[in-house]
């Protein structure tokens, strides 16, 4: 069975959906799709803690699907500018899963070209299958080039 570990940039997620279809993507589903491809061993979702009841329910389904939901604080900047970037932190934890759980799959659902110098070094020196789930037209195609396979989150992958 391959070993499948998931990473999710929810702010990411979150705004690339709402802002191209105004819709929420099923995190249900994806799981479902996933555990049809093998054992997802680890599954982290990486968001912006803030103190609403939304959020709250949010993070709770999450956890119910099976993701462990990481939480950094939400930091506003005395310009009125906003902080929360979780990219460090992931770049972390997929170096560590590929490097100690012997994942097959890496899975990364996020638009983020940062991203694509990170899936080319686990793919070289790990030899995993990487693949990238984000929204087209915002999901930088130098991700799209670094990974192994590209999924379009579109209307199949949303939420009704």
């Amino acid at each position: 069975m391959r070993k499948i570990a998931v990473f999710v940039d929810v702010q990411n997620i979150y705004y690339t959906t709402r802002d191209t279809y105004q819709r929420q993507f099923n995190y249900r589903l994806l799981w479902q799709e996933l555990m049809a491809q093998g054992d997802i061993v680890v599954a982290n979702a990486y968001a912006i803690q803030r103190s609403d009841d939304q959020q709250h329910k949010f993070q709770k389904a999450l956890k119910h699907i099976g993701f462990n939901v990481k939480l950094k604080p939400y930091i506003q900047r005395s310009d009125g500018s906003a902080k929360g970037d979780w990219d460090v932190g992931i770049t972390i934890d997929v170096m560590e899963a590929a490097a100690k759980e012997h994942i097959d799959t890496i899975v990364l659902l996020s638009g983020d070209g940062d991203f694509d110098l990170l899936l080319s070094h686990i793919k070289a020196e790990f030899n995993v299958n990487t693949q990238v789930y984000g929204v087209p037209n915002l999901t930088a195609n130098s991700l799209i080039n670094a990974a192994d396979e590209y999924h379009k989150i579109e209307a199949s992958l949303l939420l009704a």
